[in-house]
């Protein structure tokens, strides 16, 4: 009996929000660190002095990303099965099979990139990028759209600024460069067009969400979760502008460039906002059951 107490004592302390916030922030500094200090390129003897980032360093930053999106799922996951979650726990399920969908994703494009050596403009890892999208936007539309929002005019005029600007940003930078899918096949080319568009339409989207999910839910402990996630949101539009904007742009672009640890900076936030949502969730079920007794 004793034992079984302290391993749930030392199961709950684990997975305290202090220890998580502590966690998360750790990782994020680690990650940011980690690009600050080897994302550099060095010339490769046996490719004519091309300068490259060396596999170790790439994989590193898989490492980095992706344990941040499956920390997040799993407290996504946490959120979903509990009972005592103040929102909807669907939305909770969307966005950790997001968070899921976005892992595997990762893994995918990563083995591709390293493991073979290759650099497709669509692979199978597409498929579980346009899966985290559909989760996401659908479980941030239902936390969203379960509350009342009432923004003053001022407020609207912020979320059409922000869609607008974010709107110009993503169709400045997604202006095809002809040179760029001239290899491909018409059907690979078609496809692209569409996953391209797909992506920043979906960013803008999420952004906008995410920009009245801030101004809605500003102010209380019980809404410091959903700004995390607006925050999540952010890192993941910043992210993705600057990948787009460096296979467009730069010639013989190469993963692992410094902007590329807001992808980190994204996952680490969708966790933190779940286990804030958690907590927030039992410190309100504590109080509400501390009343009724009295």
């Amino acid at each position: 009996m004793s034992n079984s107490y302290d391993n749930s004592y030392r199961s709950k302390n684990l997975f305290s929000i202090q220890n998580i916030v502590l966690l998360s922030l750790g990782w994020a500094m680690l990650a940011l660190l980690y690009f600050l200090l080897f994302s550099a390129k060095i010339p490769d003897p046996s490719n004519d002095g091309k300068e490259i980032r060396e596999a170790w360093y790439l994989l590193g930053t898989n490492i980095f990303e992706g344990s941040a999106y499956l920390g997040a799922s799993f407290l996504c996951w946490r959120n979903w099965r509990s009972t005592q979650i103040i929102s909807s726990r669907k939305v909770w399920l969307f966005i950790g099979l997001g968070m899921l969908a976005y892992f595997i994703g990762g893994i995918v494009f990563g083995y591709i990139e390293i493991g073979l050596g290759q650099e497709p403009d669509v692979s199978i890892a597409d498929v579980f990028f346009v899966i985290t999208y559909l989760f996401l936007g659908t479980g941030m539309s239902l936390a969203l759209f379960s509350r009342r929002i009432n923004l003053e005019k001022w407020q609207w005029l912020i979320v059409f600024a922000v869609g607008a600007l974010g709107s110009f940003i993503a169709w400045f930078i997604s202006r095809q460069n002809p040179d760029i899918s001239a290899d491909l096949e018409p059907l690979m080319q078609q496809i692209k067009l569409i996953l391209d568009w797909f992506y920043v339409v979906s960013d803008v989207l999420l952004l906008i969400i995410a920009t009245i999910m801030l101004l809605a839910f500003w102010g209380g402990k019980v809404s410091l979760s959903w700004r995390m996630i607006a925050a999540a949101a952010f890192s993941l539009y910043i992210a993705d502008m600057w990948f787009k904007y460096a296979t467009n742009y730069l010639p013989d672009y190469q993963s692992g460039d410094i902007l590329e640890v807001f992808w980190v900076f994204s996952g680490v936030l969708f966790g933190m906002g779940a286990a804030l949502e958690y907590e927030a969730s039992l410190s309100l079920k504590r109080r509400t059951s501390g009343r009724k007794r009295t």
